[in-house]
């Protein structure tokens, strides 16, 4: 038998990567082992400690160790997390926020300022609303856990940013009024609360969301995948071989969610949503590759460097392995 390189890939276990998780799609040449994790702790061990040959990673902290150069690494085009955020700004009724404009002034929570949810909330408030990252007070703080730490410490020019206090949870927080609002890609506890003090600012998100789609054509990117350059400059083939495996297994997971006769998740209309999704997205509503995402990978970025968190603008082709950024056609 050949020898396969060995490679340990951090990366929750989606849908879109199960066929990798179970071993149905195996990356030629290599010989994956697929660790399971809640995003944030990968994002903590592979930014913090560098423990990984790949990972999934933040797109925001991505750009911020690319400009730093610490850790090292070489995107692939993997997208293996996106959400429109619409939905993910949430407000204490009694803060006086009845429309974006509102946030002007107010205490808004954030787990942590550099997360890629935050950048694109706070670059749609911008372009949409009007409303700037340095109207806005910022409070950073875990959101069911006290004391979070930023895994990569940012100071914006002209942004207030402050901890939440010791203690605290920025949910808890919200339920009391001590802050106004928080936007996360994780919904409160609190929301649920039977004093109903805590709702989201447009609850309607969900038509928001389809209409920004129609309009710009960006399906935001959360998380791209990463390889620690030096396992990249000793394996540059493993970079193509995992994108490879990647899109293999997505678009199994793609048709399965489409598939009638048994529903692969718990969700009773699935179906429905799915040819809902289809009608407006195209078939293949969540792509991989960099040009059919270039225009939300530019505006990401461009939000990166409004914001403070990057010195310059990178060209996207500086982001990803070299190799798979084409491919040989037969």
């Amino acid at each position: 038998m050949a020898r396969r390189v060995p490679m340990t890939f951090a990366c929750a276990p989606y849908d879109r990567m199960q066929a990798l998780v179970t071993g149905q799609v195996e990356p030629e040449g290599i010989a994956l082992t697929y660790l399971a994790q809640p995003v944030e702790e990968t994002f903590w061990r592979q930014l913090r400690h560098e423990e990984f040959d790949a990972s999934e990673i933040s797109f925001s902290s991505f750009l911020i160790a690319k400009a730093r150069g610490k850790p090292d690494l070489v995107a692939i085009p993997v997208f293996p997390s996106r959400a429109f955020r619409h939905g993910a700004i949430f407000v204490n009724v009694e803060a006086g926020i009845a429309r974006p404009q509102d946030l002007v002034g107010k205490r808004v929570g954030v787990p942590e300022y550099q997360l890629t949810a935050c950048l694109w909330v706070r670059g749609i408030l911008e372009d949409e609303y009007g409303v700037r990252p340095e109207d806005i007070e910022w409070v950073t703080g875990g959101e069911e856990r006290p004391d979070r730490e930023e895994k990569l410490p940012v100071a914006p020019p002209g942004v207030r940013i402050r901890p939440l206090g010791a203690g605290q949870t920025l949910s808890h927080a919200l339920l009391a009024g001590e802050i106004d609002a928080v936007i996360a890609p994780r919904a409160p506890s609190t929301l649920f609360h039977p004093s109903g003090r805590v709702r989201r600012l447009f609850e309607r998100y969900e038509e928001l969301e389809a209409a920004y789609w129609r309009r710009t054509g960006i399906f935001p990117i959360m998380h791209t995948v990463a390889l620690k350059r030096a396992f990249y400059e000793q394996y540059p083939w493993a970079a193509q071989n995992l994108y490879k495996a990647c899109v293999e297994a997505k678009a199994r997971a793609l048709a399965q969610l489409g598939s009638t006769e048994a529903l692969v998740t718990a969700l009773p209309w699935q179906v429905p949503a799915v040819e809902k999704t289809r009608a407006l997205m195209g078939e293949d509503w969540w792509p991989y590759g960099v040009e059919p995402n270039r225009k939300a990978l530019e505006t990401a970025i461009r939000y990166a460097v409004r914001q403070g968190l990057i010195p310059r603008a990178f060209g996207v082709e500086e982001l990803f392995a070299p190799n798979t950024l084409d491919h040989f056609v037969i």
